[in-house]
C-alpha cells in the first residue's frame, strides 16, 4: 500500500512490509555481506517486516528505533539509530559486529564517492531531506551506504531506502521499496 502523505523521514512511526515485487534482489548485497548461501536464499523466501518508532529524546535528539521480523522462521534484528552523526557500535545474528553513524542530511555526503549517484536517484519531487547512514561491518570488512526516503514508484508514493554496500572492488547497489501497512 501507497505510504500515506503524512508520512515523512520525520515521521516513519508505524509498520511497513517490504514490497519485494518493486524491490530490486538483496542476493548480491546480501552476498557481499557475506551472508551464507542458505541463509541468503531463506531471506529472498521470507516477508520482511518493520515495526518503526520514531521519535526525539529529552535533549532534542531524533531516534528511529525498528524491529524487523520475518516469516519463515528467520529471527528478526532490531535497529536503534540516533540521528546525530556520532560512531555507535551494533552486533547482531545477521551481520555481526559494525558501526555505524546516522543523520538527516540535506544532500548526500561528499565522502559517499561514486556511491552518491545512486544514492541521490529518483526521490519524491521537491526532496530536500534524507536520512542517512553509513556503516562498517568490524567481522567482514564491507560498508554499507544508505538514504531512506520517499519515491513515485508507479505513481504511487513508497518509503525506500537506496542501499550502496562496498567491499573491495565488489559493489551493489539496491533499491529496498516498502508498503505502508498501518499505525
Amino acid at each position: 500500500m501507497a505510504a500515506p502523505a503524512s508520512k515523512t523521514i520525520r515521521d516513519l512511526n508505524g509498520k511497513w512490509s517490504m514490497n519485494k515485487t518493486l524491490s530490486d534482489d538483496v542476493n548480491p548485497t546480501l552476498e557481499i555481506q557475506g551472508i551464507s548461501w542458505l541463509t541468503r536464499k531463506a531471506i529472498g523466501l521470507a516477508s520482511v517486516h518493520l515495526h518503526v518508532k520514531q521519535y526525539s529524546d529529552a535533549d532534542g535528539t531524533q531516534h528511529i528505533d525498528i524491529e524487523q521480523t520475518a516469516t519463515g522462521g528467520l529471527k528478526g534484528t532490531s535497529e536503534e539509530r540516533r540521528l546525530d552523526n556520532t560512531w555507535r557500535e551494533h552486533k547482531d545474528w545477521l551481520f555481526g559486529s559494525a558501526r555505524g553513524r546516522t543523520l538527516f542530511v540535506d544532500e548526500v555526503p561528499e565522502d559517499s564517492g561514486e556511491a552518491a549517484t545512486f544514492l541521490k536517484t529518483n526521490w519524491e519531487e521537491g526532496t530536500t531531506e534524507w536520512v542517512y547512514s553509513y556503516v562498517e561491518s568490524l567481522d567482514n570488512g564491507w560498508t554499507a551506504k544508505q538514504t531512506w526516503g520517499f519515491q513515485l514508484i508507479n505513481g504511487e508514493r513508497r518509503h525506500v531506502r537506496n542501499v550502496v554496500v562496498e567491499k573491495g572492488k565488489k559493489k551493489s547497489e539496491t533499491r529496498l521499496v516498502y508498503d505502508w501497512v498501518s499505525e
